[in-house]
């Protein structure tokens, strides 16, 4: 390694550890504002017009780069927030480097990621490469609440799009995305004594059990058979085995893998009635991310990066993926898009996160060949 790729991975390196080691879990807003300040000083050296958008779930960015100034800019989009709760790096899962593995929370998913569009804007300032729009979000982890709009807004005159999400194990892109939807069911019922005068009670506990059988009645008959996934997550209610429970709720995880039935799903959800007389029945979508099934612009996007990172000695393919973030959005609207460019890694949302450096300096150098002119 040159002594200017040394030192270009030595401040790479050290800039991923400030960002980790600042911990920044979703819905935090005095964190979200610390690494907001933080990537938009690096940006801005790096040549970018930095824009802060403070909202109640944290901070936004958006920047602008404007390159030769020639043809629309492509948008890179990533998230600043993660999984894990502040504390972590005195827990489970500590700040280290070992060889090639980086460890840290959020290092995976996906503040290597942001690295990746920082370093490689820095190598490019000063030459002629194409428009670059950013946006990161703060919200992403719980569905990006408050920064779907930001998103809308920003694909504004784009030529395409392109994720920063980790890529397929063997570090192919992803192109197309399950949908993916949060849903609360809420059971209201009436509260009496369980042995002296059940009848006078309506069980939220059993309205809700009844009502999950029926969801999965619903999911397993859309679509076709193994398509829909659905993940109870949580469930609560009640307070005493002697009182017949007035109150019971339960969390959805519903995937989709193209639009129509996952509008049929949610539609026939937002159809239950309750089965006992007196419970009231109440579904809640906490968040909605569309699918995204690949088209042939996502396709030829996905093509062209490849033949690049091919120039450069190292293929890359493409292909869908189960789960979902920002580019669900953007790729249903029907920009060109593609995901997964963060670098190769494992380990997200668990206490074994991990990223590779070398195919984080891959990654690098491929970004920057597909925005130089």
């Amino acid at each position: 390694m040159g002594i200017g790729r040394a030192t270009e991975t030595a401040g790479v390196v050290e800039r991923l550890r400030r960002l980790v080691t600042l911990e920044t879990p979703s819905l935090d807003p005095v964190a979200s504002a610390a690494i907001a300040d933080l990537l938009g000083g690096w940006f801005q050296q790096a040549g970018a017009r930095v824009e802060t958008i403070p909202g109640p779930a944290g901070t936004h960015l958006r920047l602008e780069a404007a390159g030769d100034g020639v043809g629309e800019p492509v948008l890179l989009v990533g998230h600043s927030d993660t999984v894990w709760p502040v504390g972590t790096l005195a827990g489970q899962v500590p700040w280290s480097v070992a060889g090639d593995v980086v460890r840290g929370p959020g290092v995976y998913d996906m503040k290597s990621g942001l690295m990746v569009m920082l370093a490689a804007l820095e190598r490019l300032r000063g030459t002629a490469h194409r428009p670059v729009r950013i946006i990161i979000v703060s919200d992403e982890e719980v569905g990006s609440p408050t920064s779907q709009e930001l998103i809308r807004a920003g694909l504004d005159g784009v030529a395409a799009a392109i994720g920063f999400e980790s890529p397929h194990p063997d570090g192919a892109l992803k192109v197309g995305r399950r949908g993916s939807s949060r849903v609360r069911l809420s059971v209201q019922g009436k509260a009496a004594h369980a042995a002296l005068d059940p009848a006078a009670g309506v069980s939220a506990i059993d309205e809700l059990v009844d009502q999950l059988i029926e969801v999965r009645r619903i999911v397993g008959t859309a679509g076709g058979a193994g398509e829909v996934l659905c993940n109870a997550g949580t469930i609560s209610g009640g307070g005493r085995a002697n009182v017949v429970p007035d109150r019971a709720e339960c969390e959805l995880g519903l995937r989709f893998l193209d639009a129509g039935t996952e509008r049929e799903v949610l539609d026939r959800l937002r159809g239950l009635r309750p089965v006992r007389p007196g419970a009231r029945l109440a579904m809640e979508l906490a968040s909605h991310r569309p699918a995204w099934a690949a088209g042939p612009a996502d396709r030829a996007l996905a093509a062209s990066i490849g033949a690049t990172a091919a120039a450069l000695g190292r293929p890359v393919g493409a292909r869908p993926a189960a789960g979902a973030g920002d580019t669900n959005l953007i790729g249903a609207l029907g920009v060109p898009t593609v995901d997964g460019f963060g670098p190769r890694g494992g380990g997200a949302h668990a206490a074994d996160e991990h990223v590779l450096l070398s195919s984080l300096l891959e990654r690098i150098d491929l970004l920057v060949a597909v925005l130089r002119r």
